[in-house]
């Protein structure tokens, strides 16, 4: 490590201008990278609904009602005029309505009242239309142009759009907001002025370069883009702090810069590598998700991770030492009060803390597992204008899901006996199929292709559904069941089904077996580093169990508020959380090793206490900072929720270390001393 440290400082120069030209690529490549708001594309390609989705657009030009578009005060013929114009908008495929289903010749007193107010009623008419995906940005605008502010839009394609149109600025604001608020916390942590620019700048070139890797990539998910950079500053903050506050403690100790950059590097190495692995492999678990949101993010995070790493130990040495000068003219008196005594208070608590721990472990970590979860993008705030639509429609008219069904084109009878079961399900309002909107008795050969083309292709007959529930919950979940289990009845696994409720449907089902998956990978991964770290088998226990209560108290809380839970915002977290903060366990456990082998287990964990509070309550505070700025700025549901999460798992993972940690490190002093390879723990004669 000195060989490396030398050859960095020797040519601090060409380091600080390398990475500077890295930055600079990286910064304008980042541009080029496109975000995916799309959650479908990110479902395994043999999910039933991916496959699907692929059929549909080789076998048919129509597609997947996907938004529902609201014109009011209008009378039937008006409503007929507003459906030929929103066909006509470049990327609308199709559009729905009550002539779809009825003849309009007939008096609508005579027609079905549940069929006609599905689509008009009180003289608003409700328009199911598919919207291109990619696009939706353009459309929905030009949706919004034709009926104007008294119309309503609501569904998947608009949600994307504001989603859209709103990530820019809430990163934005999200950065005004979360800038000083660091550069506060860290100026209460140093004795210069100057010193938090160069953690920020040392973590900020680490970010822009690997925003700027994404191009190899050719795209992102958008919470990717919303989550990623944040938590990359929030959980690699810490090397920089390490390696700094290393370099001001042998500057004391000797008169020349480099000489005190270069024994700071060497002991600082260990302590910085150990957390960006517990980090790192935590991230990488994330990378096993099937549902492919949560191995974009994961694989995102580790090339932060490592390039945060690359940065603090090889950037940031040749740029202090370019600079020291200025940490020197910009000292100030410390503003840390002294936390002599805190460790004597904390340990007063060690038996209540204990007692509350055990009383509420057990709870908690049942009912997290019984939390309501959602699993798509979830309602947009009604402040949106998206928001105030969907609530308009939803009063107006209830919630509408369109089910697309592909079986095997050729037998007509077979086909209509399963629409005619298909119609008597359960909150099925409505089915469109050939062989009740055309008839039996003509034959498609003899009809315009134009007619045809909505219903069959050459394999497959295409038959839509309309349900009165919404997307996802209970409801419309066995309403996806029933129906897919009705077609099969006739046809086998030759069905293929789609839509928003569907997709959604086999999310929950893709990310519930991920959700096994990850959390094995996470603590098994982080339990084998700790291992290697601390030479021992009760330490990675006590550790984790640690962290491991905090995540179960903070996924627990949304049971009891009553309270639902973005699913995936809860996979990211339950891994995120431990990955982040087992690192405050390692920062103080090691000390407590420490002094473990000078003085008795009582004096030990006082004086670390003394010694690392402060130093905890800082990266706690940074990383709750960025969640709860997270939670606050984005309206996208999802990344919401994972800040949401992130702040307040990052305070309880604070509590839990300075409370439980030193009170389960005294009681299990003797079988720690038992289970570490060379523990040589003091021993009072």
């Amino acid at each position: 490590m000195i060989n490396i440290a030398a050859r960095i400082i020797r040519h601090k120069k060409a380091v600080v201008i390398a990475f500077a030209l890295v930055t600079i690529i990286s910064t304008v490549a980042q541009f080029f990278v496109s975000v995916n708001y799309n959650m479908v594309d990110y479902l395994p390609e043999d999910a039933q609904s991916t496959q699907a989705l692929e059929v549909m657009e080789r076998e048919f030009t129509a597609s997947v009602p996907n938004t529902r578009v609201m014109v009011p005060d209008v009378t039937l013929q008006e409503a007929l005029e507003f459906k030929e114009k929103l066909s006509a908008i470049d990327g609308v495929s199709d559009v729905l309505w009550l002539d779809d289903i009825m003849d309009l010749k007939t008096p609508l007193e005579m027609a079905n009242k549940e069929t006609v107010e599905t689509y008009y009623k009180d003289g608003n008419a409700l328009f199911s239309v598919g919207v291109r995906t990619g696009d939706e940005v353009a459309i929905t605008d030009s949706i919004y142009t034709l009926i104007g502010e008294d119309g309503a839009i609501a569904g998947e394609a608009i949600n994307t759009a504001t989603s859209q149109k709103m990530a820019g600025t809430e990163s934005l604001y999200a950065g005004i907001l979360l800038v000083p608020l660091i550069i506060f916390i860290l100026v209460i942590s140093t004795k210069s002025w100057i010193e938090p620019l160069f953690f920020l700048t040392a973590i900020g070139v680490s970010i822009l370069i690997n925003l700027g890797s994404n191009i190899f990539l050719g795209e992102v998910s958008f919470v990717t883009q919303s989550v990623a950079p944040i938590l990359q500053l929030a959980v690699s903050l810490d090397y920089a702090v390490f390696l700094l506050h290393s370099f001001s403690d042998f500057r004391k100790k000797t008169n020349n810069p480099e000489e005190a950059m270069q024994l700071a590097m060497k002991k600082s190495f260990p302590a910085i590598t150990a957390s960006a692995a517990t980090t790192f492999f935590g991230f990488i678990a994330l990378t096993f998700m099937k549902f492919e949101i949560g191995s974009d993010l994961g694989l995102n995070l580790v090339k932060g991770i490592v390039l945060s790493f690359i940065s603090v130990m090889v950037f940031l040495p040749a740029l202090t030492l370019l600079f020291y000068k200025w940490m020197d003219k910009t000292q100030h008196k410390s503003f840390v009060p002294s936390f002599d005594g805190i460790g004597k208070f904390m340990l007063k608590l060690r038996i209540p803390t204990l007692l509350i721990v055990l009383a509420i472990l057990v709870p908690s970590y049942l009912s997290q597992s019984h939390t309501s979860f959602t699993y798509g993008l979830g309602e947009l705030p009604e402040t949106s204008r998206a928001g105030k639509d969907f609530v308009t429609i939803k009063e107006a008219f209830g919630e509408t899901t369109p089910i697309v069904l592909l079986v095997p084109r050729g037998d007509v009878a077979k086909e209509t006996e399963l629409v005619n079961e298909l119609e008597t399900l359960d909150y099925v309002t409505g089915v469109i199929a050939y062989v009740n909107m055309v008839g039996t008795v003509i034959p498609p050969e003899y009809l315009d292709k134009s007619i045809t083309n909505e219903f069959y292709s050459n394999k497959y007959s295409r038959i839509v559904l309309n349900t009165n529930q919404g997307t996802e919950g209970d409801i419309p979940f066995s309403i996806v069941e029933k129906v897919q289990g009705t077609a099969i009845k006739y046809y086998g696994d030759a069905i293929l089904s789609l839509g928003e409720s569907v997709t959604l449907y086999d999310i929950k089902t893709t990310v519930t077996k991920d959700n096994t998956v990850v959390n094995v990978l996470t603590i098994g991964t982080i339990a084998l580093v700790l291992l290697v770290t601390f030479k021992s088998i009760l330490f990675p226990l006590i550790l984790l169990l640690t962290i491991q209560s905090a995540v179960w108290l903070n996924l627990s809380i949304p049971y009891f508020t009553n309270s639902s839970l973005v699913f995936v915002g809860y996979l990211i977290v339950s891994t995120v959380q431990l990955a982040a903060t087992v690192d405050y366990g390692i920062l103080l456990s090691e000390e407590y090793q420490h002094h473990r082998r000078k003085m008795p287990a009582l004096q030990a964990i006082m004086k670390t206490l003394d010694e690392k509070t402060f130093s905890i309550s800082i990266s706690a505070a940074i990383l709750s900072s960025v969640g709860f700025i997270l939670w606050v700025t984005s309206s996208n549901p999802i990344v919401s929720s994972i800040g949401l999460l992130l702040g307040r798992g990052a305070l309880l993972a604070f509590v839990m270390v300075v409370l439980l940690l030193p009170a389960l490190l005294v009681v299990c002093d003797k079988w720690i001393g038992k289970t570490t390879y060379q523990a040589n723990h003091y021993e009072e004669k």
